[in-house]
């Protein structure tokens, strides 16, 4: 669990806040990545990602009914080696990273006519 905790740190602002009873880490208030237990945490993907891992590496990945609608994911630590954690970790990262941290500016609103 220390490798999660010491890559998601790791990530411009990332923060620990505990996240119902597990440590959560967030970036611009937001949760990328949670620990569900010491073998396994969640972390915020797209859903066509989500798929693909599902469908490619079943043994690492899983989705309970619970996450069946969130564009999350179970990542089962003992089938995922350290660089693929990291990437998973730094796109979830910048899934909720604020434009400032991506570097973008955010769209301009259009005013209402």
């Amino acid at each position: 669990m220390e490798d999660v905790r010491a890559l998601a740190l790791a990530l411009p602002e990332a923060t620990e806040r505990p996240s119902y009873g597990t440590p959560g880490f967030r970036v611009s208030d937001t949760l990328f990545a949670r620990v569900l237990d010491e073998e396994s945490i969640v972390l915020k993907v797209d859903f066509d990602h989500r798929e693909a891992l599902l469908r490619d590496k079943p043994d690492a990945f899983a989705v309970t009914p619970h996450y069946q609608d969130y564009p999350m994911v179970i990542v089962r630590l003992a089938h995922v080696g350290r660089p693929l954690l990291r990437a998973l970790l730094t796109e979830a990262w910048r899934r909720c990273a604020s434009p400032r941290l991506l570097g973008t500016k955010p769209a301009r609103q259009r005013s209402a006519r």
